[in-house]
C-alpha cells in the first residue's frame, strides 16, 4: 500500500477545492470519502456523524454498500466506531476482527475487509463523528497515516460545525446541536433567555490548508517564541493570570508552554499540511477532547493549562483580541466565561446583558456581587461549559436554581419563557410595595437601604422604595476609569450622586481596592493571600495622599448635605482613628479655604474583620455608626476563601458561630446607641434576612432586586415569634453546622414568604 504521506497535502488542496464546488451536501460528502480511499489506497472510506441522540450515523462511504447510508446507525460506544467516538481516541488494527468492541453490520457488506483506521472528528474538543478507512488485507497502519487521517477529520469538522449537513438532516439531530443540561451555583436571582457571548472567544481559523510550508513552520516557531517572552514577562514581575493565581501557578503555565513534545506535535500538524493556526487548533482540540473525559484533577488542570496556552498562541498568530468585542455585544446577550472579575463585567454594555454564566467563581465572589447591582442573571462554578459552547448558541439560564439549558428544546424554552413572565408579575407585585412600609406584622419598623456602585444605579432608589443607598462601593468609578480619577472628576461624580437623590441619605464606603479588585493603571502587588494582603483602608493609611483626596472630594461634594461615609476593613480602633483624623483634617481644610462645608458628618466603620469583635464596645462608642460587611467576615472567621470553590461551599452563613458573632455586633449597637447596618449580601436574602430579624437587626442594606423580595418576607413576620425562636436554637447548641433547614421550615410553617 503507498503510504498516506505520498500526497496529504495535495488531498487537503483536493478537498477545499470540492469544498468550494456548488453541488449538494451529500454530492460533497460522496466525493470526499472517494478522494481519501484514493489517496490512502484504501478499499473503504466512511464517514458517521454523530446526531443528538447520541447514535451514529453512516453519513458517506466508499467501499460498503452505499444503500447503507443513512440506514446503518450505532450507539457510541458500540462497535469499532462507537469505542472512537466514546474516547475520542484514534484506533488502528490490522485485524478489527478480533478486537473485543468489533461489531459486524450486515447491511454495510464490511465483513471481507480486515484492517481497520479510524478517528475522531473533533471540533473543540468536542466529538462530532468518527472518520474510518479499510483494507481487505491485513496490514499495519503507521503514524504518518493515522497523522493524515486525522489532519483531514479537521476539514470534515469544519464541513460539519458549517451547518451545510443541515440540508441533509434536522439540524437539531446532529451531536453539534444537540441539547445540553448542566448546573452550577445560583448566584444572582432571574432567568436569561438569550444567545451566548463568550467572554475570550476562540479565534475561528478559516485558512486550514497552507501554501508554502516553510513559512508556516516560521510562523509557528516566531509564534511561539513570542508566546513564550510575554509568560516570561508575566513570570518576572509577579502578575497574576487571575484571582487566587500565584507565581507557582504561573511558573506550571510556563513549564506548558516549554514542552518540547506540545511543540513537537505542532510542527508535525503543520508538516501534514496544515497552516500555524490550523496545527495549534488540531493539537488543541485533541487536548479538549482528552480534558473532558480525564477525572484526575492533576491532569485536567494541566490540561487546561495546556488549552489557555494554546489559546494564547492562536491569538498571537491572528493577532486576535483576548476578549469580546465589548461594543458590538448583541442584543439578549448571555455572557460564558472561564472567570471575569468585576471591572471586566462592568466594561459591557449591561442594556444588552441577559445573564452570566462562569466556570469558576462562587456566590461571594466580587464577580457575583457587581452581577447583583447590576441585576443580571448569574450563575457560577458550570463545570466544562466552556467546552460546550460557541458563540451564538441559544441558552438559558436560572439564577435562581444554578441551571443552563445550552441549546435548549422548544419545550424547555416555553417553561423557562413562562416562568419569566411569572417572574415578571412577581416583580410588577414587589414594585406595588414600593410605597408600602417594611413593617412586620407585631408593628416593628424594618429599614432597607440599597447598595449601588454607579451612578446609573442611583435612580434605583426611588424604584425601590429604598430609604437610603446604604452602601455606595466608589471603587467601581475607579476600576471604569482609564487612569486615576482625579480629585474635580471625583467631586463631580459624588456631586452628582448626591443631586440624583437629594431627599435620601448615600452612605459612601471609602476606596476598597485589592484582592480581586485591580486597578488597571496601579502596579500589581504579588501576594501569596491577596484577600489577607494589602487593600481597603490599609492601602488608605500607608497611602494617605489617596485617602485625603477622595475625601476631600466627598466633603465639597456634600456641602450643605448630611455626609455619611464609612471605612472598610477595620481591624482594630486605632485604625478608625486613623482614619478619622485624616478626614477631620480635611474638614478643617474646606472650612479654611472658604468651601461650604457639609451640614452634618457622620464617620463609620465597616465591621468585616474578626479582630474587631473584641473592641465593639470601643468602636461602637467612637464611630457615629457601624456597617457590618458580612461577605468578608464569614471567609475571614472560617478562613475559607469565598472564591475557592473547594471551601466556599463548606461553611454556611446561617451557621451558629457567624449568627452569634452578628448577633454580638448588633447588641454592641444597641448598647451604645449607635445605629447598625448589615451591608453584605447576606442582608439581601428572604431567610438570611429573617434570620438577621431575629438576632436584632433592624436596617439592612442590600442591591436594588433584592428589596422587594425582602420586603414580602418582612411583611409577613411576627418579629417577637421569629426572636424567640432564634434565641432558642442558638442556645440549643447541639453542633449543627448550619440552622438553614431549620429555619427554613420555620418560615414555610408560618407561610413567611421567602
Amino acid at each position: 500500500m503507498r503510504s498516506a504521506l505520498g500526497g496529504p497535502r495535495l488531498l487537503l488542496r483536493r478537498l477545499r477545492e470540492i469544498s468550494a464546488e456548488p453541488v449538494s451536501a451529500q454530492t460533497r460528502l460522496d466525493k470526499i470519502v472517494v478522494q481519501i480511499a484514493a489517496n490512502m489506497v484504501a478499499e473503504v472510506c466512511s464517514v458517521y456523524v454523530l446526531r443528538a441522540d447520541s447514535r451514529l450515523e453512516l453519513y458517506a462511504t466508499e467501499g460498503l454498500n452505499r444503500e447503507a447510508v443513512h440506514q446503518t446507525t450505532m450507539h457510541a460506544g458500540e462497535g469499532l466506531v462507537g469505542l472512537i467516538a466514546r474516547s475520542a481516541e484514534p484506533l488502528a488494527l490490522s485485524e478489527a476482527h478480533d478486537h473485543p468492541a468489533f461489531a459486524y453490520k450486515p447491511e454495510t457488506g464490511e465483513d471481507a475487509y480486515h484492517s481497520f483506521l479510524g478517528v475522531p472528528i473533533l471540533r473543540g474538543g468536542s466529538t462530532l463523528g468518527v472518520l474510518v478507512v479499510q483494507n481487505k488485507v491485513r496490514r499495519v497502519y503507521s503514524e504518518e497515516e493515522v497523522e493524515a487521517l486525522q489532519t483531514t477529520a479537521m476539514l470534515l469538522a469544519e464541513l460539519i460545525a458549517s451547518g451545510e449537513l443541515q440540508a441533509i438532516e434536522d439540524p437539531r439531530d446532529l451531536a453539534l446541536y444537540r441539547p445540553a443540561s448542566l448546573r452550577g451555583a445560583a448566584m444572582c436571582d432571574g432567568v436569561g433567555l438569550g444567545h451566548v457571548l463568550l467572554h475570550e472567544p476562540r479565534v475561528v481559523v478559516k485558512q486550514l490548508v497552507a501554501e508554502d510550508l516553510s513559512r508556516e513552520l516560521t510562523r509557528l516557531e516566531q509564534a511561539v517564541d513570542a508566546m513564550r517572552a510575554s509568560i516570561d514577562e508575566l513570570v518576572a514581575h509577579g502578575d497574576r493570570m487571575g484571582a487566587g493565581e500565584h507565581r507557582d501557578v504561573l511558573e506550571t503555565v510556563r513549564m506548558v508552554a516549554y514542552d518540547r513534545g506540545w511543540v513537537r506535535r505542532l510542527r508535525e500538524a503543520v508538516k501534514s499540511g496544515l497552516t500555524a493556526e490550523a496545527a495549534v487548533e488540531r493539537v488543541q482540540s485533541d487536548a479538549r477532547a482528552r480534558m473532558q473525559r480525564q477525572t484526575d484533577p492533576y491532569l485536567r488542570d494541566r490540561l487546561h493549562d495546556l488549552d489557555d496556552i494554546a489559546n494564547r498562541l492562536l491569538h498571537q498568530l491572528t493577532g486576535q483580541s483576548y476578549v469580546a468585542d465589548r461594543d458590538s455585544v448583541p442584543e439578549n446577550a448571555i455572557i460564558v466565561a472561564r472567570t471575569m472579575g468585576p471591572a471586566a463585567l462592568l466594561d459591557y454594555d449591561r442594556a444588552r446583558l441577559r445573564g452570566l454564566v462562569l466556570e469558576e467563581g462562587g456566590p461571594s465572589s466580587h464577580v457575583a456581587i457587581v452581577a447583583r447591582a447590576l441585576g443580571i442573571a448569574t450563575v457560577g462554578l458550570v463545570a466544562g461549559v466552556i467546552d460546550l459552547v460557541e458563540t451564538g448558541d441559544p441558552i438559558i439560564i436560572d439564577g435562581s436554581t444554578g441551571e443552563v439549558h445550552v441549546r435548549p428544546q422548544p419545550d424547555v424554552q416555553s417553561a423557562y419563557a413562562e416562568k419569566a413572565r411569572l417572574r415578571a408579575r412577581r416583580q410588577e407585585q414587589y414594585a406595588k410595595l414600593r410605597d408600602v412600609p417594611a413593617v412586620t406584622t407585631d408593628g416593628v419598623q424594618i429599614a432597607l437601604h440599597m447598595n449601588a456602585g454607579l451612578a446609573i444605579d442611583v435612580p434605583h432608589v426611588h424604584e425601590t422604595g429604598a430609604q437610603s443607598i446604604g452602601l455606595f462601593r466608589t471603587e467601581l468609578q475607579f476600576m471604569l476609569a482609564p487612569r486615576f480619577p482625579r480629585m474635580d472628576e471625583q467631586y463631580r461624580f459624588y456631586k452628582g450622586v448626591m443631586d440624583a437623590v437629594p431627599d435620601r441619605p448615600v452612605t459612601f464606603r471609602t476606596l476598597d481596592i485589592g484582592s480581586d479588585k485591580i486597578l488597571p493603571y496601579m502596579a500589581k502587588i504579588d501576594e501569596e493571600n491577596p484577600a489577607l494582603g494589602w487593600r481597603a483602608i490599609r492601602i488608605g493609611l500607608d497611602r494617605p495622599g489617596l485617602l485625603r483626596m477622595q475625601l476631600r472630594a466627598m466633603l465639597k461634594a456634600g456641602a450643605g448635605r448630611n455626609l455619611r461615609v464609612m471605612f472598610p476593613m477595620i481591624a482594630n480602633v486605632a485604625e478608625f482613628e486613623a482614619a478619622k483624623s485624616i478626614a477631620l483634617r480635611e474638614l478643617d481644610h474646606v472650612r479654611r479655604h472658604g468651601y461650604l462645608e457639609p451640614s452634618s458628618l457622620h464617620l463609620g466603620a465597616m465591621v468585616e474583620v474578626p479582630s474587631l469583635l473584641w473592641e465593639l464596645e470601643l468602636i461602637a462608642e467612637r464611630a457615629d455608626f457601624l456597617s457590618v460587611g458580612s461577605n468578608d467576615l464569614v471567609q475571614y472567621m472560617y478562613a475559607a476563601d469565598r472564591d475557592n470553590t473547594r471551601v466556599s461551599k463548606r461553611y454556611d452563613n446561617l451557621s451558629p458561630p457567624v449568627l452569634r458573632a452578628l448577633e454580638r455586633i448588633a447588641d454592641a449597637g444597641r448598647r451604645a446607641g449607635t445605629p447598625v447596618t448589615l451591608c453584605g449580601e447576606m442582608g439581601g436574602r428572604p431567610l438570611e434576612a429573617l434570620a438577621l430579624l431575629g438576632i436584632g437587626y433592624r436596617s439592612l442594606s442590600m442591591s436594588p432586586s433584592a428589596i422587594g423580595p425582602v420586603k414580602s418576607m418582612i411583611l409577613g413576620v411576627d418579629l417577637a415569634e421569629t426572636q424567640a425562636y432564634l434565641s432558642a436554637l442558638l442556645t440549643e447548641n447541639d453542633g449543627a453546622p448550619s440552622l438553614r433547614e431549620k429555619l427554613r421550615d420555620f418560615a414555610l410553617t408560618r407561610n413567611i414568604p421567602l
